[in-house]
């Protein structure tokens, strides 16, 4: 085998270690108590974000499309943005309110009188 092939093997066996090492830890912090749902969320997204760059850049070979690449990288952090942020802020305008879904099976609070 010539020398390139040789390198291009070494870095997939890399970024299959590094896939291999990402998926132990993303099982290890399923069992980490966080501070709350929001928070543990964020963690599983960034472990996620962080193993299908992994996974598109050297597998897809999309790390040579540095324009492609750039432009896909604004378009998530958007995304990602308005994804984690647009339901805390729904929950924010109900805070301290009595809320139940409207098919949920829980009794419904009694109006407050609005």
């Amino acid at each position: 085998m010539s020398e390139d092939v040789q390198a291009h093997i070494r870095t997939y066996m890399k970024v299959g270690g590094a896939l291999a090492v990402l998926t132990v830890v993303t099982v290890a912090v399923s069992y980490i108590d966080f501070w709350g749902v929001p928070f543990a969320v964020f963690v599983a997204l960034v472990i996620a974000a962080t193993k299908g760059s992994l996974v598109v850049s050297f597998f897809m070979h999309l790390i040579e499309e540095k324009k492609m690449i750039y432009a896909a990288l604004v378009l998530t952090v958007v995304f990602f943005i308005a994804l984690i942020f647009l339901p805390l802020l729904g929950h924010a305008d109900r805070h301290g309110e009595y809320y139940t879904l409207p098919n949920a099976n829980a009794p419904a609070a009694a109006p407050a009188g609005h």
